[in-house]
């Protein structure tokens, strides 16, 4: 944790210096200061650096409880029967293997084949199956899926998505602020505070820049589920998570769940259009095979 949280500190003071450089490099400070704009750049990247890892942080600490309450999650306490039974010793055991602590396992009603993991520490996460996966699956495809959230959790994902997330969104706020601030006063010639321009203009570029910074975020989005079906392989066997994926290939039903979970489940929304691709926050599953079927046996 205090791994982490230094990473965190690094990766805030990383960004105020060295964007802070690259604008004082290029005369951007000069620039807005010759417009009539009297806030410190410096000042207002520290701002946005603290709203934008503010808010990716507030979402991590409670991204266990929101997710269990959005898919209607329910924690196994006490296994009622052997396939739970079956579920919590097999997350026990991977999770033994990857040097973890145990995480809660619970089950949500879909009929959906997926599962997620999520939480704000390795030690302390969740993995959630739906119960369409353990109807769905053999026990082989459904050790596979389990490994790959697993991974997820030893990886520490969640907290890396975070963190970038933190990154993307310091740049949106930041830049944003600074359109609606040039928008107001050499479009609407406001020369004192921030007026109607800056709200309008701000607004609708935090629109557009949010939009552009999902690209990146789904693009390291999609490198975390390789990298999960990898140690998936390596965890349960690479016949097991090859098979695992192709079940979900065949699979017809609808995922249900909602946007912001998207990312954390085993299988997300496809699309094979070159635009729709960027914002996937999942590979196609075909790659997805191929590149585990490329790895050594």
């Amino acid at each position: 944790m205090l791994t982490r949280i230094a990473l965190l500190l690094a990766t805030n003071i990383a960004v105020v210096l060295v964007l802070s450089f690259i604008l004082n490099v290029l005369g951007v400070e000069q620039f807005l200061r010759a417009q009539g704009i009297d806030a410190e750049t410096v000042t207002l990247l520290i701002f946005a650096a603290g709203i934008g890892f503010a808010g990716s942080f507030i979402s991590l600490a409670l991204s266990k409880f929101m997710a269990t309450k959005m898919m209607g999650a329910k924690p196994i306490e006490t296994p009622s029967n052997a396939q739970e039974q079956w579920l919590v010793e097999t997350v026990r055991r991977f999770a033994q293997h990857e040097g973890i602590g145990m995480p809660d396992v619970a089950v949500y009603d879909g009929p959906e084949i997926n599962a997620f993991a999520t939480g704000a520490r390795r030690n302390s996460a969740l993995v959630a199956v739906s119960s369409g996966l353990l109807q769905s699956m053999s026990r082989d495809e459904a050790e596979g899926v389990i490994a790959h959230e697993v991974t997820h959790i030893a990886n520490g994902d969640m907290v890396t998505l975070t963190l970038i997330q933190g990154v993307v969104n310091t740049f949106v706020i930041f830049f944003a602020h600074l359109i609606g601030r040039f928008v107001d006063r050499a479009v609407f010639n406001n020369e004192e505070g921030n007026g109607v321009g800056f709200f309008i203009a701000t607004m609708f570029a935090q629109v557009v820049l949010g939009v552009l910074a999902s690209i990146i975020t789904m693009y390291f989005s999609r490198k975390r589920e390789f990298r999960a079906d990898s140690g998936a392989a390596e965890l349960a066997g690479r016949d097991k998570m090859v098979a695992a994926l192709e079940r979900l290939k065949r699979s017809m039903e609808p995922q249900n769940m909602p946007d912001e979970m998207e990312a954390l489940g085993i299988n997300g929304r496809q699309g094979g259009e070159t635009l729709k691709r960027l914002f996937m926050s999942h590979p196609p599953l075909d790659e997805r095979i191929q590149a585990l079927k490329g790895r050594s046996a």
